[in-house]
């Protein structure tokens, strides 16, 4: 017996081998008398598809599975709208890196079906919640999967800024900005700043001072369940923007207050039985093989 019947399908926009993609995969899933539901934005660009649609919202409500076709933006976004209604997400990379999506679109009807019959890996990713509030008022919210960043926009000047951990002060920066990722995101924009790599099962935060002005500043591992805040300076000349996954942004002014702590809900994430981090570091980050070129 299947434990999955109504599979939801989100795919990426504006990519021909997208859709392609999820073609295939609609028909693989109606083979088996699966309820597929398309996410109502791809199925505008899907003609003829003949399947129900709804909101990613709707989704979250009404499937057992979510199946992404895409890079590793479309599982953040998924991942962001899913995690509340505890829905595995499983992907399919039809992006660049894929350290999320991890089925390969040529072996969609072997991997997915061994997820159908209950053969796979299950992760627990834990997102970040970030709060800017202005006279302690709160005048943006946002979600991240990957990582939490100040920086100052179009500006190229730097920025300065506190940092408390838990109520503890810890330092003032200045600095091109302030990267705060967990350990899905160590591997992205972290990663490019100088950040460790964290494994994903890690319960921890790292924040990343980009380009600081001072050479001792580094970076910190925190634990997962800390509580930061970031304060603008007052007397700061440019208004710096808070970016959540590089998708959501808000405008902070001097003085404003930013804080950033684990979200409660989780992202459910499945692999299938192969899946290797460490495999996947190898072949997406370019790490050497074996002494003597083997594999």
């Amino acid at each position: 017996m299947e434990q999955f019947r109504n599979i939801g399908v989100i795919g990426r926009l504006g990519s021909a081998q997208v859709l392609d993609t999820i073609r295939r995969l609609k028909t693989f899933l109606l083979e088996r008398h699966l309820h597929v539901i398309l996410e109502d934005t791809i199925a505008e660009v899907l003609p003829g598809h003949g399947l129900q649609t709804c909101s990613r919202k709707i989704l979250g409500e009404v499937c057992d599975l979510v199946i992404v076709v895409g890079g590793d933006g479309s599982i953040l976004g998924a991942a962001r709208a899913l995690c509340r209604h505890k829905i595995p997400v499983l992907g399919i990379n039809r992006g660049s890196l894929g350290f999320l999506t991890d089925i390969k679109p040529d072996e969609l009807e072997v991997k997915v079906a061994e997820v159908l019959e209950g053969r796979f890996l299950e992760e627990s990713r834990f997102l970040l919640e970030t709060e800017v509030r202005r006279n302690g008022e709160a005048i943006g919210k946002g979600d991240a999967l990957n990582d939490v960043v100040l920086h100052p926009g179009k500006s190229t000047k730097m920025i300065e800024f506190e940092i408390y951990i838990d109520g503890h002060f810890v330092s003032s920066q200045k600095a091109d900005g302030l990267i705060v990722a967990t350990p899905t995101g160590s591997t992205a924009y972290s990663l490019s700043a100088g950040g460790p790599i964290m494994h994903p099962k890690l319960d921890a935060i790292v924040i990343v001072p980009m380009y600081p002005h001072t050479l001792s500043s580094r970076p910190i591992v925190v634990d997962g369940n800390s509580e930061l805040k970031i304060v603008v300076a007052h007397d700061l000349p440019v208004y710096p923007l808070v970016s959540c996954d590089g998708q959501n942004h808000f405008t902070c002014a001097p003085g404003d207050t930013i804080t950033v702590a684990k979200k409660p809900q989780k992202l459910r994430l499945i692999h299938p039985l192969d899946h290797n981090y460490y495999e996947a570091c190898r072949t997406k980050l370019g790490w050497s093989s074996r002494l003597g070129g083997h594999d």
